[in-house]
């Protein structure tokens, strides 16, 4: 996992009820747009963040996933320490 996942898991774990756009992500964890991009769809495979596709945009948001959200906490808990 690179820096820029790292960053963008605790942006939304820290802001569970966000919605937001590659251009909005990359804004919010200073990290270029393209990287920003390339991570968001990698986090979408493994259901960490869900996409949601629109002809113009995609917009990200977090799992609904109890389990996982919990298992990314400790994660980020320990990675904080």
């Amino acid at each position: 996992m690179s820096r820029i996942h790292r960053k963008i898991i605790i942006f939304f774990h820290d802001n569970q009820a966000s919605i937001d756009t590659p251009r909005g992500i990359s804004t919010w964890i200073r990290e270029e747009r393209s990287r920003v991009k390339r991570a968001l769809e990698d986090l979408v495979e493994i259901g960490v963040l869900i996409a949601y596709r629109a002809t113009s945009t995609t917009g990200y948001g977090y799992t609904s996933d109890r389990k996982l959200i919990t298992e990314i906490g400790r994660f980020l808990k320990k990675a904080r320490k």
